[in-house]
């Protein structure tokens, strides 16, 4: 997934088909206007990238290390290495939240519209007697919450994409340089990073590892937000009581544990096809077209360290996976019901 923030619109609980929102729903979620995601979004994104940037360091150069061969963070420059490339992400995370939420919130009105409006519809003409009994058979039709966000999520992955791909590919060729002086350090930083790539290598060579993202970002997003909404929703009928309600510090919790565990979920579904976006984004220039193929890299990587090492690295990753998405959700809730609360925005 990606290390940007990954973080769902307001408007997910609201679309849940589970018996908790005949009950929780009550307190319904703030609406996700393109202002209030900007800023909550923004404000979740940065404070997951100041939590979870050390520890996506780390995973890079484990996964682009020879087994056996990890250097110390010394070797790098010492322990503020660890927070070094983190100016890129921490710059786009306010966009790439806010197209997350955006691209996830306008998928989901317009399955409403599109997918569950004309079910509800045939539903209603199929039903004899018509009035009552036709309303009564539409409001009875299952509603495929499942389906929904992770068909919506997927949207948001892939839209996302165009903006974490050259973020992550500048990101990853910091990383791996071992400090100012070294054979290899030939950027400052990532403004010097985006023009010499650009310069050197137009914007092509900037979208270096599009492909690959794609298999990483789209079903990553759908399964992350489908099981946060699952377990969130769980979380929230179990803390319930008799009237419905749930208590804000309950509602927290969830919220917390419900994006620590999805987080950590999608990432070992997906983490080889991370090692292989790695190894595209940081292989030298001068290479070979034919190599930088998936299927090809994975076959490499196979064949010289073994199939363990499409999993290298995924121990760091989901320690990082865990606060940093259990601080995502919170974050964004957090923020979004106090821009309400001050009149910026509303409720449904």
């Amino acid at each position: 997934m990606s290390d940007s923030a990954t973080i769902q619109s307001g408007e997910t609980d609201a679309a849940s088909s589970s018996d908790t929102n005949a009950t929780v729903a009550q307190q319904q979620a703030p609406v996700a206007t393109a202002l209030l995601d900007l800023i909550a979004g923004g404000a979740a994104g940065s404070a997951s990238v100041i939590v979870g940037h050390p520890f996506d360091t780390y995973k890079v150069r484990l996964q682009t290390s020879k087994p056996g061969c990890t250097q110390s963070t010394k070797a790098f420059g010492g322990f503020s290495s660890l927070f070094r490339g983190m100016a890129a992400p921490l710059c786009c995370a306010s966009v790439v939240n806010a197209i997350i939420f955006s691209a996830f919130g306008e998928s989901s009105r317009l399955w409403d519209e599109k997918v569950e409006r004309r079910a509800a519809l045939l539903a209603a003409a199929n039903t004899e007697g018509g009035g009552d009994a036709s309303a009564a058979a539409a409001a009875a039709l299952p509603r495929d919450s499942f389906g929904k966000t992770f068909a919506c999520g997927s949207i948001a992955g892939f839209a996302q994409s165009f903006i974490i791909c050259p973020m992550e590919h500048i990101k990853c060729r910091l990383q791996v340089q071992h400090g100012a002086g070294a054979a290899d350090s030939l950027y400052r930083g990532p403004f010097d990073a985006l023009y010499k790539i650009v310069t050197n290598h137009g914007i092509s060579g900037l979208f270096r590892g599009m492909c690959v993202t794609w298999w990483r970002e789209i079903p990553a997003f759908g399964l992350y937000f489908s099981t946060y909404d699952y377990i969130k929703d769980t979380g929230n009928r179990l803390f319930a009581n008799e009237n419905g309600e749930v208590k804000d510090w309950h509602a927290w919790g969830a919220s917390a544990f419900a994006g620590g565990t999805s987080g950590c979920f999608t990432w070992l579904v997906i983490y080889p096809f991370d090692i292989i976006k790695t190894t595209v984004q940081t292989a030298p220039w001068d290479a070979p077209r034919a190599d930088l193929k998936i299927v090809n890299i994975t076959r490499a990587l196979i064949r010289e360290n073994g199939w363990r090492f499409m999993f290298r690295g995924l121990g760091v990753t989901l320690m990082r996976a865990f606060p940093v998405n259990a601080t995502v959700f919170p974050v964004y809730e957090f923020t979004l019901d106090h821009l309400v609360s001050s009149g910026i925005g509303g409720r449904d």
